[in-house]
């Protein structure tokens, strides 16, 4: 497993670790460079020994990536098997998986509550697109909308899948919407044929508990 991670962290072409980044890692859109949250410590304790990160999370990224651009995977699929990967990394180091995702759950919390303020304009967007985290790619949205330096099309890409976002949001609340009034009939008719039949027979007196 080592010399496997060896060999995928040859191929990276450059490591950026100066931007903000939603859920720590990610990469730009023509794979060349993996980006890692500036916020994010390069390392931690784990009984006595110091853990470098960075390798773990490129091979995640490495592997997510080849495997939506050479496969045409969902990015969920991909994020699952990539987190095995790097799960099997863990434990090759004799890390626990409790202690590593602890460490990292931490600055996801901490970075995700901060305004995204140095975001890569070429930072790969299908992640978000396809996680369907409408709230974090608005507010992402905002920011790159006021950097004058970004391109048009990195724009234009952004509105498209915000406004994708929205649409099937709409499709969801008018598909909900029929289900939620059967269910509210049913219940008002239930309610109705209770009374009807309650009204109809005459109340018994209840029957007398039998001491066992």
């Amino acid at each position: 497993m080592d010399r496997a991670l060896d060999a995928i962290l040859r191929r990276v072409k450059k490591l950026d670790r100066k931007h903000d980044i939603p859920y720590l890692a990610g990469y730009s859109e023509d794979g060349k460079t993996i980006y890692i949250d500036r916020h994010l410590p390069t390392s931690f304790v784990f009984r006595g020994r110091t853990i470098e990160v960075d390798r773990f999370l490129i091979l995640h990224e490495e592997v997510e990536k080849t495997l939506i651009d050479q496969l045409g995977l969902h990015y969920l699929h991909a994020h699952q098997i990539a987190t095995r990967a790097e799960e099997a990394a863990i434990h090759a180091q004799r890390i626990t998986w409790k202690a590593y995702d602890r460490f990292m759950q931490k600055y996801v919390k901490r970075i995700g509550d901060e305004r995204l303020t140095k975001v890569p304009e070429d930072l790969d967007l299908k992640p978000y697109r396809d996680y369907h985290d409408y709230d974090l790619l608005h507010r992402m949205q905002q920011h790159l909308a006021r950097d004058k330096t970004l391109a048009a099309s990195k724009k234009a890409e952004l509105k498209s899948y915000a406004a994708a976002f929205r649409e099937e949001l709409r499709d969801q609340q008018r598909h909900a919407a029929p289900a939620d009034s059967a269910r509210r009939s049913k219940v008002v008719s239930k309610k109705t044929s209770a009374a009807r039949s309650a009204k109809a027979k005459p109340k018994r007196a209840p029957a007398e508990r039998v001491k066992r």
